[in-house]
């Protein structure tokens, strides 16, 4: 087994996610040690912290190097978001739509402001940003036909500002040896409805919904040096979704 991330302290939001979970398993299995950050925890490598506040975001990262003397890589994955995620565009109110960029977005931005600041001292280190496919293209609303579910309006444009964020940092930060990058995930399945997973299937070239180990080893290989030529770029791991 390959350990290309032997000896790596690397924080991953949103741990305890379905996502969250898959990476901190692969970076385990490739030698490196997964720190969670989230707002529930259960081991002794997990932090409960809020990233959707700064204060906290500052604390999670002391507690890392006070614990472990360094941080190698942060892995924005958390997905906070309000109750009311998912109403129709025409319904959402102002307040949900300023939290849900402010918790989805801006809390990464902060994520990325506060890791970068520690990064500067040793010219090192790797963030990985957790996007969307609907960040690249717009959706295929024909998928959701006959389903609750509802594909919220203000995602696209978080994880699209998101994609282009993350450039804006590759751009500052390549001369200090910093690397910024994203991946974007296709469709996971998550027990959604039947039909849903079926209109899914047949579009996609592969054939399947993804799952969260499809996504896990990407975001390791871009965490690991074999990748150390390789910033501002989005990998998109979809099953194919994006070349049709």
């Amino acid at each position: 087994m390959s350990e290309i991330l032997k000896d790596k302290i690397i924080a991953v939001t949103g741990g305890k996610g379905l996502i969250g979970q898959a990476i901190i398993r692969d970076i385990q299995k490739k030698g490196g040690v997964a720190v969670s950050i989230d707002i529930h925890g259960s081991d002794e490598h997990d932090l409960v912290h809020d990233i959707t506040q700064l204060s906290e975001i500052r604390n999670a990262i002391q507690n890392i190097l006070k614990k472990y003397n360094k941080l190698d890589g942060w892995v924005n994955n958390a997905y906070p978001r309000t109750d009311d995620w998912g109403s129709d565009f025409l319904e959402i109110t102002e307040d949900s739509l300023k939290k849900n960029v402010d918790w989805q977005l801006n809390s990464y931005i902060l994520c990325c402001q506060q890791v970068i600041g520690s990064f500067l001292d040793n010219k090192n280190g790797v963030i990985v940003n957790i996007a969307s496919i609907y960040g690249v293209v717009g959706n295929d609303f024909t998928i959701y036909e006959n389903t609750p579910i509802n594909p919220p309006a203000a995602y696209s444009a978080i994880k699209g500002g998101l994609i282009n964020f993350s450039r804006y940092l590759a751009s500052k930060y390549g001369k200090d040896g910093i690397r910024i990058n994203v991946i974007s995930p296709g469709g996971i399945f998550n027990h959604q409805p039947e039909s849903f997973v079926k209109a899914y299937e047949k579009k996609v070239p592969m054939k399947r919904m993804g799952n969260p180990e499809d996504i896990a080893p990407a975001v390791s290989f871009l965490l690991s040096d074999e990748a150390k030529y390789i910033t501002g770029q989005n990998l998109v791991v979809d099953g194919g979704w994006t070349a049709i």
